[in-house]
């Protein structure tokens, strides 16, 4: 018997409704981002017989790579009903979602996942590892001095444009759009924001934080947004956060909220008091390999000439390429020349964004070739570290 099932836009408030009540349903618990992000998203759902069985959300956004903004296919807030599963329902939706946000020019796709072993087998991989971290606030207050930095409440223009200065030194950030904040108000009416900076200057830091419960201690303070301009800025506004140690035991950086650098590490007095939580990766795919190298950003001392193959998903094939990246300009031209180095799309992907640190870590992953010509591979994506501020 033909399968009945259409996929289909979001257009009516009806199929928004079954949308959000299969959401709950399938996550057991609402996704406020199916409301929230509907002025700005591309919604489709899986109908049958007048039911949604499936839906997803998608965003045609820039993400900073090599400095340079590149068109992704942001995917969130995807299920499947729990009756429908194991039936493949869900490739067919991707496919689907990705197909206009393709459509409008989008080259990577970014998502983050609890089923990391379906992304990948779809083309996706985690290029870093993500953590929350939870450090006491008298730790915080006993390792952080007053610093001399004015704090002023609430966001201004500088304070933005030094968050997209700062986003372009990481690979995978957002360059933030006019809606960010006000999407962020909403998801969070708690939040307040704070702007650092030296007198008669301008802001060197931006910090975002939450009162928010704790099943424990009551109240705890999570950091949202941690953005520091320099070492002084971060340490003038952990000494900020460590003022709050009178009424709240803990802060914690949420998942996206602490850029993955040592600030931490190497100031605090009792390392062992900080605390860390895995959770599950943002994961990248290369929907278009000539266009994301073209697209990105490279050094410009970079200087490349590498025959490569790419292992396409499910393995039966390989895709021929001579990588080219000179003066800040990179090319990935189609050849029919054995490559010196052969990798996965998903290998591909993480090299992109900057997470081989190493030819050791990279050889690990199954990355076959030549050790100089690897090295010289992951030295030209190697300038800026991965780092998604996001979570959607």
């Amino acid at each position: 018997m033909p399968d009945s099932t259409r996929i289909t836009e979001v257009t009516d408030d009806d199929l928004l409704k079954q949308y959000n009540d299969l959401a709950t349903r399938s996550y057991g618990h609402p996704v406020d981002d199916i409301t929230l992000l509907r002025p700005h998203a591309d919604l489709r759902v899986a109908v049958r017989d007048g039911q949604v069985v499936a839906g997803g959300l998608g965003l045609l956004l820039p993400q900073f790579f090599g400095g340079a903004p590149v068109p992704s296919a942001l995917l969130g807030a995807g299920c499947v009903a729990p009756e429908e599963r194991g039936a493949h329902l869900s490739i067919r939706m991707i496919s689907e979602r990705l197909r206009p946000l393709r459509d409008q020019g989008a080259v990577i796709s970014t998502l983050w996942t609890a089923s990391n072993g379906y992304a990948r087998r779809l083309g996706w991989e985690a290029p870093t590892p993500v953590y929350s971290w939870t450090v006491p606030t008298d730790e915080l207050k006993r390792r952080f001095a007053e610093s001399g930095f004015e704090i002023a409440h609430g966001t201004s223009t500088k304070a933005r444009l030094l968050q997209n200065d700062l986003a372009a030194s990481w690979n995978g950030t957002w360059q933030r759009p006019g809606w960010w904040e006000h999407w962020q108000q909403q998801k969070h009416p708690g939040l307040a924001t704070y702007r650092f900076n030296r007198s008669g200057r301008e802001p060197t830091g931006v910090l975002s934080v939450a009162n928010e419960p704790h099943p424990i201690e009551g109240r705890q303070i999570v950091v949202h947004d941690f953005w520091a301009a320099d070492q002084e800025a971060a340490a003038a506004m952990f000494a900020f956060l460590g003022r709050h140690n009178s009424r709240i035991p803990t802060v914690a950086f949420q998942r996206t909220g602490l850029p993955p650098a040592p600030l931490l590490l190497h100031h605090l007095h009792r390392p062992g008091s900080l605390t860390a939580r895995s959770w599950h990766p943002w994961m990248l795919r290369i929907l278009d390999l000539r266009q994301a190298v073209q697209l990105r950003g490279w050094p410009e001392e970079a200087d490349l000439t590498l025959p490569i193959e790419v292992v396409t998903e499910g393995g039966d094939a390989t895709e021929r390429f001579m990588l080219r990246i000179t003066n800040g300009k990179g090319d990935l031209e189609p050849t029919t020349g054995e490559g010196q180095l052969i990798l996965t799309r998903g290998q591909f992907a993480v090299w992109y964004a900057g997470g081989y640190r190493s030819t050791a870590a990279a050889a690990l992953t199954g990355i076959n070739g030549p050790p100089r010509r690897l090295t010289q591979l992951l030295a030209a994506a190697a300038d800026r570290e991965p780092w998604l501020a996001d979570h959607f």
